[in-house]
């Protein structure tokens, strides 16, 4: 059963909130990060991308970046800007974006939790990006940015957070991109023991978001308990941020897939190898094409629109990992005809989320990519039931939004 833990936050000074706050450091590159951060000291981009503060040459994994980090982090508690809680809380994280509400509870998860698979997965993680965020969370000492974690729903959850939120919030602002973010502190012992007692009864939380984060947080704990052979287990170091909301809120939009040539083919040659697997017909609408159902997909080449559907029996509807569409296509189509293998290191292929629209994926083939694929939605009981499998998801096969926003909580290892 779930281990859920109230911390002694450490989070804005209420009139520094708007300011502090930042996109999460794995949506960005450096060059992107220091834009955001231009005008605004107070930016967290500082603590969690580091480099943006020191010359643009340094190299990202230098150990100088994670001194920065650390070092930036604790002079913006040095200055006020974070102040911390002086008793453990539990803190509710709302995020309202084109008027649908997601709402969460922030708090430490257990990295014992993670390793027996209590916390379930669905990514494989990568070695350089695990290291990356060892270093970072070493350095800081401290987890600067939530694992995004869910479960299916708990009806009593719900009702304690409905009824908490009927009070003042710490936090209410609007982010540069239109999100309102919302926080409230729940700080009466009582009700924390019987939001930990029901999580006690929840037999799994999965990872939504955040796999290198969370690997990265469980390692460094592992680092810490050897370094601390008398350790307890009550620790901070056992334990590291969470934002955990209810399946029911959350929101998967497409993730879409751009390839820069055809593998040495004819548009012609092409699109008859698609057609052994694929139905095609042609979008003749002036929008692109969003699929509105599992197992369609459009696909942008030569300035036209086309509407794809797999073919009866190219797939096993009972697999929860082979009846995924990603997995369709790149099974049938992207590995097969266009000769991307591993989608996690060929240069040909891009992502594009679903954020951007798919205009953007018409942009990008006029620019010099060659092919567009636009996606439906993988959902969130996708997820939890290639989870339950033991299974792992393609490559980015998710793409959650809204994002959350770093700075807002940070979890002390001591």
């Amino acid at each position: 059963m779930a281990v859920f833990k109230a911390f002694k936050g450490v989070r804005p000074a209420v009139k520094y909130a708007h300011k502090v706050a930042a996109l999460p450091y794995d949506v960005m590159n450096s060059e992107e990060a220091r834009k955001m951060a231009e005008g605004n000291p107070h930016s967290f981009l500082y603590v969690d991308k580091a480099e943006i503060d020191l010359d643009n040459s340094i190299d990202l994994y230098d150990k100088k970046v994670y001194e920065k980090a650390r070092d930036n982090l604790y002079k913006m508690i040095e200055d006020g800007v974070l102040i911390q809680d002086d008793k453990p809380c539990l803190y509710i994280y709302r995020q309202i974006m084109d008027g649908r509400v997601q709402t969460g509870l922030v708090g430490c998860t257990s990295i014992d939790d993670y390793i027996n698979d209590t916390i379930k997965k669905h990514e494989f993680t990568r070695a350089d990006k695990e290291k990356d965020r060892i270093n970072h969370v070493d350095y800081c000492d401290a987890n600067t940015g939530p694992i995004f974690l869910t479960y299916r729903n708990e009806e009593k959850i719900s009702d304690i957070i409905n009824n908490w939120v009927k009070k003042s919030p710490v936090y209410e602002f609007d982010s540069e991109d239109g999100i309102s973010h919302i926080v409230w502190i729940i700080d009466d012992e009582a009700l924390i023991g019987e939001i930990i007692d029901i999580f006690n009864g929840v037999e799994y939380l999965y990872i939504a978001d955040g796999h290198h984060r969370a690997a990265s947080a469980v390692k460094v704990g592992l680092k810490r308990r050897e370094e601390n052979p008398d350790y307890t287990g009550e620790e901070e170091f056992n334990f590291f941020l969470s934002v955990v909301f209810p399946d029911k809120d959350l929101y998967v939009m497409d993730y879409n897939r751009v390839v820069k040539d055809l593998n040495g083919l004819s548009t012609e040659e092409f699109m008859s190898r698609v057609n052994i697997k694929f139905n095609i017909t042609p979008h003749n609408e002036q929008v692109p094409y969003k699929p509105e159902r599992k197992n369609t997909y459009g696909m942008y080449i030569d300035g036209k629109w086309y509407e794809l559907s797999a073919k009866e029996g190219i797939f096993n509807p009972e697999d929860p990992v082979d009846r995924l569409d990603v997995s369709i296509l790149q099974k049938h189509l992207l590995s097969p005809i266009l000769g991307i293998e591993d989608p996690r290191t060929d240069k040909r292929i891009d992502f594009v989320g679903g954020i951007r629209g798919l205009k953007e994926l018409e942009r990008r083939v006029e620019e010099g990519m060659k092919v567009a694929f636009s996606m439906h939605a993988t959902t969130i009981d996708d997820l939890m039931s290639i989870a339950d499998a033991g299974k792992v998801m393609p490559p980015k096969s998710t793409w959650f939004e809204p994002k959350l926003r770093s700075g807002l909580f940070i979890h002390k290892l001591r």
